[in-house]
């Protein structure tokens, strides 16, 4: 008779309540099926009210009170539509889509109450983004940044003061932005040259940003400067710097391939002076915060690179469907067939990833290898997805009377920003080595 070796098995039953970890280590394979079976049924006689859980992309009764896709739908049809085409030729956000936002309260969605906010989640942030970027992924690009690197680091760190003076306006007019990346520090990203200098109760902040998503709208910018360059990036402390303020310019807008309308300038302090109550968190505690916001920021990318992908995948099909060849629908050849499967299936398994990766943030799960996870291979579908609806819409898919190239164009930005695929790779696979060290 077969015999088959339990321990691994009892143990991992075991782990989850079944039975007690006391087994055999062997039993006969019949007795072994029957005993399975019976501690299944037992398990089940137990837990008579157990509800399995929902599918990942079903959303739960909490999600679904602040549920905001209907709404940004609606609002991504009818007003930002008509504009794409026209803010992407300009290179420029048109004002009506960002009052828009703050109208329609996509803005700072998770400020609490107190502070003016409608109090809501980080998956409703991810809601919001990839419905935003199936219409347009620079307006998404725009949300992102607002709501997963701007507002939570100002939620998570600032005192009363900052929380009262930045969070009602972050929510309600006020577009604030991210400032780390410079010229000699791109993935090294704590390798900034920018500077903070005590002076008495005052910082004198000297050096220059580049890449700055939305700096050509900003109100206020969250500034990466070493109070003391002699320890590293443990000197690297996080900075509240209003436009306004003297020694702060905003360059020259970068004139990029794609998510055209997104803002994206250098941004320079010359001997900018700056408060000692603007410091956000502690002193040389910015690398930190740096990170935590930028895990959270890369499930944000992976979010855009979802909704891009479905708006090119829907803005495609339509064609397939209409366009004959040969006397057959496009879409009727089953070599398309096959392809178009497989097209959908990444889209949604990069959805699962993404949503899977927030819920884990949510849950306070540690998630940077799932957040990793789901902007790389959300950037890898993303790629696959508008190079392929490009080829299926043959020359016509080419040319600005369809969005397909816009999207073509636009998807090349989540392999680079947030980190690279590279980086996302070397994460995993750090994080993959340490957990089999540990067992």
């Amino acid at each position: 008779m077969s015999v088959i070796t339990t321990v691994d098995a009892t143990r991992a039953i075991a782990g989850a309540g079944m039975l007690p970890r006391r087994v055999l280590t062997s039993l006969p394979l019949r007795s072994s099926v029957r005993w399975f079976r019976g501690a299944v049924a037992s398990k089940l006689r137990h837990d008579q009210e157990h509800i399995p859980p929902p599918p990942i992309t079903q959303l739960n009764e909490s999600e679904t009170i602040h549920e905001p896709k209907s709404l940004v739908k609606r609002f991504g049809d009818e007003a930002v539509k008509p504009l794409v085409r026209q803010m992407d030729d300009s290179s420029t956000m048109d004002e009506r889509v960002i009052s828009g936002m703050f109208e329609n309260g996509f803005m700072g969605v998770e400020i609490p109450f107190e502070y003016g906010g409608p109090g809501a989640t980080f998956f409703d942030v991810i809601l919001i983004v990839e419905e935003l970027a199936k219409v347009d992924p620079s307006v998404a690009v725009f949300n992102d940044v607002q709501n997963t690197l701007v507002a939570p680091l100002i939620i998570e760190y600032g005192s009363q003061l900052q929380k009262e003076k930045y969070l009602s306006r972050i929510h309600s007019d006020w577009v604030g932005s991210f400032c780390l990346s410079e010229s000699s520090s791109g993935s090294d990203a704590f390798a900034l040259k920018t500077t903070a200098k005590k002076d008495g109760d005052d910082y004198i902040i000297t050096g220059s940003k580049l890449w700055i998503s939305n700096a050509g709208h900003a109100h206020f910018f969250l500034v990466m400067a070493n109070v003391d360059p002699s320890k590293g990036y443990k000197g690297i402390t996080t900075f509240l710097v209003d436009r306004h303020q003297k020694g702060v310019e905003v360059g020259k807008k970068e004139d990029k391939l794609g998510i055209r309308a997104s803002s994206t300038c250098p941004v320079h302090f010359d001997d900018v002076r700056v408060n000692k109550d603007m410091v956000l968190g502690e002193v040389g505690k910015g690398y930190k915060m740096a990170i935590e916001c930028l895990n959270a920021g890369r499930i944000g990318i992976g979010a855009q690179m979802v909704g891009l992908s479905q708006g090119c995948f829907d803005a495609t099909i339509p064609y397939l469907q209409e366009r004959k060849q040969f006397g057959k629908r496009i879409i009727d050849f089953q070599g398309m067939q096959h392809q178009i499967a497989d097209i959908a299936t990444q889209i949604e398994a990069a959805r699962l990833l993404v949503y899977n990766a927030a819920r884990m943030k949510e849950a306070s799960i540690d998630f940077v290898k799932e957040a990793a996870m789901a902007k790389w291979y959300s950037s890898v579908v993303a790629t696959n997805t508008t190079s392929k609806c490009l080829e299926w819409m043959g020359g016509v898919g080419f040319t600005k009377s369809y969005p397909v190239e816009k999207y073509y164009r636009d998807c090349k930005i989540g392999t680079i920003y947030e980190g690279t695929s590279n980086i996302q790779l070397n994460t995993i696979a750090k994080l993959i080595d340490l957990e089999h060290k540990h067992g």
